[in-house]
């Protein structure tokens, strides 16, 4: 499809542009916190896998009118925060006629992802594309700005698009939260392209989260064909159509372990407000076990891109759907161990113990 140019060397070097993020921090792997062809900086909690399914798909000219499908594939898994790896797998790649069958191993490090609910993202990928048989990287940056994500990013590749030249892509999106939703759009530039397709690459989604579970879809338009570094920098030609479905999976729902939790107040020790936060994030209560004296005000803060409850286990009070970026308050006046969990998503256990602070 691409013309092939001999040459020489070509050496990728990576710069970013800014900024961006919706008042979520990214997490699970979430449509709502990114465009269709940017991550946005993401890489996950710990012990989280993913594997996520996109495709797009044309109409071909003729009278049959024959439907061409793109899928790509992900599989990847955060062994610690702020670090990801995985592959990428596309079935009917462009980049070279002859080697459909694109794989793109890569590691993704979040160097500048220092806190929940951090504003600011930053990441750098290395990647290996095998059928331009490239060295590829990238850095993306992403800043919140109200219920605005606003991404930048820059890709360098060894081999661009199978042409034997290296080349830089620059560009940028946004994400816009609606409510429950969000509208998503991206355009990236290859400098000095060197095959005789000389589009700018974009994409345009709806992002949907699937109430209930930790799912999202997007239904997105784009004019690239596959989810890689390279295969999301050029542009086709052909406007694609398709969608993208989330599924994260946290492991230790099903091995037995959990996130590290921070270590609870040595005996005697209850809070020392009257009112404590516990956010909700990573699909889990960041805080299991908490402290307080009676009286004191708890509120839940979700910062998760799906909706969550704090519903008691031996106690009528439940807080209802607690959507993204909302709050739920409980005052606790009498002593005792009260274990909650969240009605979707079982897993999700904590506890708060309300007791009489001990006397000199």
């Amino acid at each position: 499809m691409f013309r092939r140019r001999s040459s020489g060397p070509g050496i990728a070097v990576c710069v970013a542009t800014i900024l961006a993020a919706l008042p979520v921090p990214a997490r699970a792997q979430s449509v709502l916190e990114r465009t269709p062809n940017l991550t946005g900086g993401w890489t996950g909690p710990a012990e989280v896998a993913h594997f996520n399914f996109l495709h797009r798909f044309t109409v071909l000219d003729g009278p049959a009118e024959k439907v061409r499908s793109s899928p790509t594939f992900l599989a990847a898994y955060a062994p610690v925060r702020g670090l990801i790896l995985g592959t990428r797998y596309a079935t009917n790649s462009t980049l070279d006629p002859e080697l459909p069958n694109e794989w793109e191993p890569f590691a993704r490090w979040a160097p500048l992802r220092t806190a929940d609910g951090d504003p600011m993202q930053a990441a750098l990928q290395l990647a290996w594309n095998s059928s331009a048989s490239s060295v590829d990287g990238a850095v993306e940056m992403a800043r919140a700005v109200g219920p605005l994500r606003v991404i930048g990013a820059a890709r360098a590749f060894q081999d661009a698009f199978g042409s034997d030249e290296g080349a830089v892509a620059v560009g940028g999106g946004a994400v816009l939260a609606l409510g429950p939703i969000a509208l998503a759009g991206d355009v990236m530039h290859t400098l000095d392209n060197p095959v005789d397709a000389d589009e700018v690459a974009w994409g345009a989604g709806l992002q949907l989260p699937l109430p209930y579970t930790p799912h999202t879809v997007s239904l997105q338009a784009t004019n690239a064909n596959t989810a890689t570094l390279q295969g999301a920098s050029l542009g086709t030609g052909e406007t694609r159509y398709g969608f993208e479905f989330t599924i994260p999976l946290t492991l230790r729902r099903y091995f037995g372990t959990r996130a590290a939790a921070a270590p609870p107040p040595p005996a005697g020790a209850l809070a020392a407000t009257d009112t404590v936060e516990v956010r909700i994030g990573g699909v889990r209560f960041q805080t299991e076990r908490l402290e307080v004296r009676p009286g004191t005000l708890v509120r839940w803060v979700n910062d998760d891109p799906v909706a969550h409850t704090v519903t008691f286990d031996d106690q009528p009070w439940d807080s209802g759907l607690v959507q993204r970026g909302q709050q739920w308050e409980f005052v606790f006046t009498e002593p005792g161990e009260y274990a909650y969990h969240c009605v979707p998503h079982p897993f999700m256990q904590a506890v708060v113990i309300v007791r009489q602070e001990e006397g000199p």
